[in-house]
């Protein structure tokens, strides 16, 4: 087991009573790696508390900067980082959260070229971006690496999570097999989002993960979780795997990552 300092036995004293973490569980956490794709509305509330909650190494991948527009909601960064890198805020932002978590910067987008590369080195890929291309990147290439793949979605008032794990339920094909018209679903820039929304489905987000690791409770695998703000309803869906899928499916015909945009862009 992990040879605790005694600053690490008060810092996680709350996770090591609970029969269900404990010494080990804590040990495995400190032991763990998760991706972030996305340092913004959803991946700050995901990585903040995954770093309070003493994972060892974060991984955090994104090529934007700090905006005015993003800080009512992206609560990874403040005022003062304005125009620097959302990679480095976060990663300030989290060493003073837990200076025991090892942050890993990826200030890049994510590509057909070097997803797997970034992919494979950790444990569970937490899903916070904002674009169907990347959406459909991050699942096809989960699924060829067997990644469980946290995913997290919000629009205005409504917000929705599930895990997508390869070999015991769907993938995001499976939920969604193309993209839907642009139209349909116009970006937190065009459409508004309300700014407390991504805290919660980021929260979400990190729970499941830390389940995933510690392998305990019921992780929303063959569920997506619907949530309304304005009406506070939490709502369950049974999903199921699509045996066409052309990814995870019992045929699949797609066997390595494709140009997404130009996927999208064929269904647009």
């Amino acid at each position: 087991m992990y040879n605790f300092s005694n600053e690490q036995i008060e810092r996680y004293s709350r996770h090591i009573v609970l029969k269900e973490v404990g010494g080990m569980g804590q040990t495995k956490l400190l032991e763990s790696k998760v991706l972030l794709v996305g340092a913004g509305g959803l991946g700050s509330p995901a990585g903040l508390y995954l770093a309070a909650a003493g994972v060892g190494t974060l991984g955090i991948l994104d090529l934007d900067v700090v905006d005015l527009s993003n800080l009512q909601r992206q609560l990874l960064h403040g005022t003062s980082d304005i125009g620097r890198p959302k990679t480095e805020s976060a990663k300030e932002t989290i060493a003073e959260i837990n200076p025991d978590v090892n942050v890993i910067t990826h200030s890049k987008r994510l590509s057909s070229e070097n997803a797997f590369e970034i992919l494979e080195q950790y444990d569970v890929v937490v899903d916070g971006c904002d674009n169907f291309p990347t959406r459909y990147l991050i699942n096809d290439a989960c699924v060829m690496l067997g990644k469980p793949n946290v995913h997290g979605s919000i629009f205005q008032f409504e917000g929705q999570a599930t895990i997508f794990y390869p070999g015991k339920g769907p993938c995001y094909r499976c939920l969604y097999p193309v993209p839907p018209p642009p139209g349909m679903a116009p970006s937190c820039q065009e459409a508004g989002v309300f700014g407390v929304l991504p805290g919660i489905i980021g929260t979400i987000q990190a729970i499941e993960a830390i389940k995933l690791l510690l392998d305990i409770g019921e992780p929303l695998i063959n569920q997506l979780l619907l949530f309304n703000a304005l009406t506070m309803d939490f709502k369950k869906m049974k999903l199921r795997q699509d045996a066409q899928c052309p990814v995870c499916g019992e045929n699949p015909t797609i066997h390595e990552l494709i140009d997404y945009e130009e996927f999208c862009q064929m269904h647009w």
